[in-house]
C-alpha cells in the first residue's frame, strides 16, 4: 500500500482471522458440567431454551452446507468462515461437504425470513442454522459463535468440552440500516487496522460500514484525476504527524473484506465545508486562487469550496466518478455538514447540485442532517447528529417530509468518541459525557418526535478520531458502546431494556479479552 509510514502501537499480535468469532455473553448459574445459558446480543426476537438438549461438538464433527446452485459459493464461504476460527480453537478437522451434518447450514429457508433472517436449533444431535440467504446464514453463525464458550475465540488451541445449551431461536434486524463509521481523515488508519475494526463491527450484526475519507486535516482515497489530492493533500494529520491514502487497490480490499462479513461500505467525501485538504492541494478550487497551508488542528466550520465557480462541480464530478467506480454498494455520502463557511444561499444552491453528480453515477445520496434544507434526489439518506435540540429535530422531519429516510446517530449517545465521563483520557465532551448506559436508553423510534417511524432508515454509530490515533483507544472508546448501538438497531423494542442488557454485556468481557480488545471497564457492569 503507497502511504507515508509513522510510529504506531502494533495491533498487539492479533490475527485478522481469529476476529471472526462473536463475543459470548455468559449466563445465568447452571448446573454443574452444563454449558452456561446464552445471553446474546443483539438479543434475538425470540428464544426459548431445550432443556436437557446440550450439543457437544466433537472432534469427528462436520459442517454441511444446503444451498442451491446460484448461492453455492457464497453459502460455502460463510460455513468456511465458521470452521476456520473453530478449527484454530478447537483442533478439529470439522470438514464442510454438502448436505446435512453435525451442524448444518441451509439457505433452504422461507422467504419470509427476509435477507438477514435466520432460525437456529442446537439440540444433542446438532445445530441446524437455516435462512433464506447467505447473508442470513452468516447472521446466523455470528450468534452461533455467541453461544459456544469464550474461548471459541482464540487464536490458539484450547481445551474443551465445546458445549451449546439446547436453544431454538427466531431472528430477524429491526432496522434495515446498522452502521458503524470510522473517521481515518483526522488520523489515518492503515487497511489492516480498518480490517481489525471490521471484523469487531461484524461481530453484533452491523451491516454498514461508513468511511469518512476527506476533511481538513486529510484525503484518504486515490482520485487518478487529481492525484494530488492525497499526494499532498493526504500527506499529513492531526498533530503534523504522517498521514496516509488508501491506493484504488486498498479501498477495493477494504470493500471485499467488509463484503465477505456482509458489511456494505459507504464513503464519505465531506462537502462544501471539512474540505482544507483539496483545497490546500489545488489552488484553483479556491475562490480567490490562493491555496491555504495543510491543516493538522481540530477546529472546523474555516473551510469550504467555492460553490459559483465551474471548476468545483467539474472537480466534483471527477470525484463522485472515481470513488463511484470504487464503490460496489449503492450510496455515497457528500457531507454537508458543519459548512459554517460557506453563505447559507450558497449552500443552498450547493447541496442540489452535488447531489446531481452522485446520483449522476448511479448513487443514491446520503448527507447530514444539514441536507434536508435542500430538495433531495428520491431515495435520499439524511444523517441526524443532533442533540436532542430543536433545529436538528426539525431538519429530520424536514427530511421526512420530501421522502427522504433519516439514520439516526445522536452525539449524544451514539457518537463514540465523546468521554465516558470527564476523566476519561480520550474522546470529546462537545456533546457531554456518554455512559454506557446513556449509549444504551434510548428508543430509535422515539427519539426525535413527530418522526414517523416509517422515515426511519436505522441507527449509526460514528467514531470521530480527533483524539484517536491508534487501535487501541478506538477500541477503548466503541467497546462497550458499539454493542449498544448495533442492539438498538437490530432488537425489537421490547427487548430494550436496560437492566437485563447491562447483565448480558457483563459477560462480553472474557470474549473481548480472548480477542485482545482494549475495551474500557465501565464501573456500572458488573464485568465476569
Amino acid at each position: 500500500m503507497k502511504r507515508l509510514v509513522r510510529s504506531r502501537r502494533p495491533l498487539r499480535g492479533l490475527l485478522t482471522a481469529a476476529l471472526l468469532a462473536t463475543p459470548l455473553v455468559v449466563g445465568s448459574s447452571v448446573a454443574a458440567g452444563a454449558p452456561p445459558a446464552p445471553a446474546l446480543i443483539p438479543k434475538p426476537v425470540s428464544q426459548t431454551a431445550l432443556h436437557g438438549q446440550t450439543f457437544t461438538l466433537r472432534s469427528w464433527s462436520t459442517v454441511g452446507v444446503i444451498t442451491n446452485s446460484k448461492e453455492r459459493v457464497a453459502a460455502h464461504r460463510v460455513a468456511d468462515q465458521l470452521t476456520a476460527q473453530l478449527r484454530r480453537a478447537t483442533g478439529y478437522p470439522l470438514p464442510v461437504k454438502p448436505g446435512a451434518g453435525t451442524i448444518t447450514l441451509s439457505t433452504n429457508g422461507p422467504s419470509s425470513l427476509g435477507a438477514e433472517g435466520y432460525q437456529l436449533r442446537a439440540e444433542r444431535s446438532g445445530v441446524d442454522v437455516t435462512a433464506a440467504t447467505p447473508e442470513g446464514l452468516f447472521r446466523g453463525i455470528t450468534t452461533l459463535r455467541q453461544l459456544l464458550p469464550a474461548k471459541a475465540d482464540a487464536a490458539t488451541r484450547q481445551t474443551g468440552p465445546w458445549q451449546i445449551a439446547g436453544t431454538t431461536i427466531s431472528d430477524s434486524p429491526r432496522y434495515a440500516y446498522r452502521g458503524a463509521m470510522l473517521d481515518v481523515s483526522r488520523h489515518f488508519f492503515s487497511v489492516a487496522e480498518v480490517k481489525r475494526y471490521l471484523d469487531l463491527a461484524s461481530l453484533y450484526k452491523l451491516n454498514k460500514f461508513h468511511l469518512h475519507l476527506s476533511d481538513d486535516q486529510g484525503w484518504r482515497i486515490q482520485v487518478d484525476s487529481w492525484p494530488r489530492l492525497t499526494t499532498y493533500g493526504g500527506s499529513l494529520e492531526v498533530g503534523g504527524t504522517p498521514g496516509g491514502y488508501y491506493t484504488k487497490a486498498d479501498f477495493a480490499e477494504i470493500v471485499r473484506y467488509a463484503a465477505e462479513r456482509y458489511l456494505t461500505v459507504i464513503p464519505e467525501i465531506d462537502t462544501p465545508g471539512h474540505t482544507n485538504a483539496a483545497l490546500a492541494s489545488y489552488a484553483e478550487l479556491n475562490c480567490d486562487g490562493v491555496a491555504p497551508p495543510l491543516y493538522t488542528g481540530t477546529s472546523v466550520g474555516f473551510s469550504s469550496l467555492c460553490v459559483g465557480k465551474d471548476i468545483t462541480y467539474s472537480f466534483l464530478d471527477d470525484v463522485f466518478r472515481e470513488v463511484s467506480q470504487q464503490t460496489p454498494g449503492d450510496v455515497v455520502h457528500l457531507g454537508g455538514d458543519e459548512a459554517h463557511s460557506t453563505p447559507h444561499s450558497d449552500y443552498l444552491t450547493f447541496v442540489p447540485k452535488a447531489a446531481g453528480l452522485v446520483t449522476k453515477h448511479g448513487k443514491r445520496v446520503m448527507g447530514w442532517q444539514e441536507i434536508a434544507e435542500t430538495p433531495l434526489p428520491a431515495g435520499s439518506i439524511a444523517q441526524y447528529w443532533g442533540t436532542d435540540d430543536a433545529r436538528s429535530q426539525e431538519l429530520a422531519r424536514k427530511a421526512a417530509a420530501q421522502g427522504t429516510k433519516v439514520v439516526l446517530s445522536p452525539a449524544n449517545r451514539a457518537y463514540l468518541d465523546m468521554k465516558y465521563h470527564k476523566d476519561t483520557p480520550y474522546g470529546l465532551s462537545w456533546a457531554g459525557l456518554v455512559s454506557v448506559e446513556k449509549s444504551y436508553s434510548w428508543n430509535p423510534s422515539t427519539l426525535i418526535p413527530n418522526l414517523p417511524e416509517t422515515a426511519i432508515a436505522g441507527v449509526e454509530a460514528p467514531l470521530w478520531s480527533e483524539t484517536l490515533d491508534d487501535t487501541d483507544k478506538v477500541e477503548f472508546m466503541a467497546f462497550p458502546r458499539l454493542p449498544g448501538i448495533a442492539e438498538l438497531g437490530w432488537s425489537p423494542a421490547s427487548a430494550l431494556d436496560w437492566p437485563t442488557y447491562k447483565d448480558r454485556l457483563a459477560g462480553q468481557g472474557s470474549r473481548w479479552d480472548a480477542l485482545s480488545v482494549n475495551f474500557y471497564r465501565a464501573p456500572e457492569i458488573a464485568w465476569r
